[in-house]
C-alpha cells in the first residue's frame, strides 16, 4: 500500500493533540537539545507562540494531521548563508519514508523563498543512524565529526556534521 504524500504547513491550534503524541515522548527526543514537554498547558503555549508564528517552523503533515515537526534555524550576520534544520516524528511514523520527504519539501521550499541561502546544515550526533540516513536519503553529505562540539543534558556530545548546497537543487526545466 502506498503512503500518503507529505506536506508542511503551519502549526494550528487544532495540531494540539497530535502534537502531544510526539512531543511527550523521551524515544522522540532521546537526541533533541529541547526536552520533552511536560504537560498541555506547555504544548499548548509552544504551539500558540512559536508553532503558530514562526516562519520555519513547520507541522510534518500526513492526511492532514500532524505527525511531527521540523524547522530552520537560519544564522545570523555573517552566518546569514546558512540555516540549521531540526525535525522530530511521533514514533508511529519511524521508517516510513515521512522524515526524508519532509527534510526534502523543507530544503525544496527554503532554498526558493531564501534566495542568498547557500547551506544548510544537520547536527547528528553518531548514535543517532536512524537520522543520519534521513538526511543522506535526503541528498546532504557527511562533511565530518565535530568532537565534544555541544553540551547538553549534562554531557559534552560529538556531532556529524552534515550540509546541502543550494547549488546541489536539482534544476526546474
Amino acid at each position: 500500500m502506498e503512503r500518503p504524500p507529505v506536506t508542511l504547513r503551519n502549526f494550528e491550534e487544532s495540531d494540539l493533540d497530535d502534537f502531544m503524541e510526539w512531543a511527550t515522548d523521551e524515544e522522540v527526543y532521546r537526541f533533541s537539545m529541547r526536552g520533552t514537554f511536560k504537560s498541555r498547558e506547555e504544548a499548548e503555549m509552544y504551539i500558540k507562540n512559536e508553532g503558530m508564528g514562526h516562519p520555519w517552523l513547520k507541522a510534518i503533515c500526513v492526511e492532514g494531521r500532524a505527525v511531527g515537526a521540523i524547522n530552520l534555524r537560519r544564522g545570523l550576520a555573517d552566518s546569514s548563508c546558512r540555516a540549521e534544520i531540526g525535525y522530530g516524528l511521533a514514533r508511529r511514523w519511524w521508517g516510513k519514508g515521512i522524515a526524508t520527504e519532509a527534510v526534502k519539501l523543507c530544503v525544496s521550499r527554503a532554498f526558493g523563498d531564501m534566495p542568498d541561502l547557500e547551506r544548510i546544515e544537520g547536527l547528528v550526533e553518531p548514535e543517532n543512524v536512524a537520522s543520519q540516513r534521513v538526511l543522506e536519503k535526503a541528498g546532504f553529505v557527511k562533511e565530518g565529526l565535530l568532537c565534544k562540539y555541544f553540551a547538553f543534558k549534562e554531557k559534552t556530545r560529538d556531532f556529524y556534521s552534515y550540509c546541502f548546497l543550494s547549488e546541489h537543487l536539482p534544476q526546474r526545466v
